[in-house]
C-alpha cells in the first residue's frame, strides 16, 4: 500500500461524539495520518481527553463543545474550524445514542424526541453547515454512522428509526453532492463494546453468551473496528465509493446462525482437512 495515499496532512476533520468509544477511536486514527481533528462533543472532560490523547501521540487536535441537536451550536462548531483552518475536508456524523428506547409502544414522545434529536436531526443539522464549506473548497468526505439496526428488527424502536434516517441521508448527500466532490456514506456497525455498553454484554452470563453467539467472528466489536472502515471511506483509496453503507459487524447480518440450519437439515459441521 502507497503510504502517501493514507496520509491526511492537510486534511480538516470533524468528528462529532469523539469523546468516547467509536468518535475517541476514529478521532485518534485520523490524527495518526496527520488530520487536523476538531472535537465536538457535549462532554468537556472527555472532549479534552481526546484531545489530550492526540497531542501525547504528536498528533493535532482542538475541542468545541458541541450539541449536535442545537443548530446554534453546530453553526458555531463550523464556522470556528473555518475561522481557524479555512476549511473542511471530513465529517465524521458520529454522535448518538438509544437513552432509554423500548418497543413502540413504551417509548415516550419525550424519549423519541431526544433520540431523533440527536441521531437523526443532529446529523442533518452538521451535514447542513458542512457542505456550503466542502463544496466552496472543491469537495470533501462525509461518514455517518448508522447501525446494524437499521437493517435488521433486534429492538430499540426509536433508535433504530433513527438510524435508518441516516442511511436516507446520507444517499441523498451523495447524489445530490457528488458533482461538487463531496462524498458521503454510512458505516453500520454491531455490537461495539465501549464503556458505555450495557453490562449484561460485557458481563459473564447468559444474555452475553447468548448474544456473542450471533456473531460468526466469535466476539464483540471494537471502536478500532470501526475506526479503521472511517479512516479508509474518508480517504483516497475510496475516492469512488459514495452513497453506500459499510457494514460492521462481524457477521451478524449475514444470515441465520448456522446451527439452526444444522439442525434443520441434519448437515455436518464444516470440516477441517490437514495439508
Amino acid at each position: 500500500m502507497n503510504p502517501s495515499v493514507c496520509d491526511r496532512s492537510g486534511d480538516i476533520a470533524i468528528v462529532t461524539g469523539a469523546s468516547n468509544g467509536i468518535g475517541n477511536a476514529v478521532a485518534q486514527q485520523l490524527a495518526a495520518a496527520n488530520a487536523t481533528v476538531v472535537v465536538a462533543d457535549v462532554d468537556e472532560n472527555g472532549g479534552e481527553r481526546t484531545v489530550a490523547a492526540i497531542e501525547d501521540d504528536g498528533g493535532t487536535a482542538e475541542f468545541v463543545r458541541t450539541d449536535v441537536s442545537d443548530a446554534t451550536d453546530v453553526s458555531t462548531l463550523v464556522e470556528a474550524t473555518m475561522d481557524a483552518h479555512g476549511s473542511v475536508d471530513v465529517l465524521v456524523n458520529n454522535a448518538g445514542g438509544s437513552f432509554d428506547d423500548g418497543n413502540p409502544d413504551r417509548v415516550t414522545e419525550e424519549t423519541w424526541d431526544r433520540i431523533v434529536d440527536v441521531n437523526l436531526k443532529g446529523q442533518f443539522l452538521c451535514a447542513r453547515e458542512t457542505l456550503p464549506a466542502m463544496v466552496e473548497s472543491g469537495g470533501g468526505s462525509m461518514v455517518h454512522v448508522s447501525s446494524v439496526n437499521a437493517r435488521i428488527g433486534i429492538g430499540l424502536a426509536a433508535y433504530s428509526m433513527s438510524k435508518n434516517g441516516v442511511l436516507a441521508l446520507s444517499r441523498i448527500i451523495a447524489t445530490q453532492y457528488g458533482r461538487h466532490g463531496v462524498r458521503s456514506n454510512a458505516v453500520c456497525p454491531g455490537s461495539i463494546i465501549t464503556n458505555a455498553s450495557s453490562e449484561k454484554l460485557t458481563t459473564e452470563g447468559p444474555v452475553r453468551e447468548e448474544w456473542l453467539d450471533q456473531y460468526p467472528v466469535g466476539r464483540f466489536g471494537r471502536p478500532e473496528d470501526v475506526a479503521a472502515a472511517v479512516s479508509f471511506l474518508t480517504s483516497e483509496m475510496a475516492s469512488f465509493v459514495t452513497g453506500t453503507e459499510l457494514v460492521i459487524d462481524g457477521g451478524l447480518t449475514a444470515g441465520l446462525d448456522q446451527r439452526l440450519e444444522t439442525m434443520m437439515y441434519d448437515i455436518d459441521e464444516p470440516a477441517t482437512r490437514d495439508y
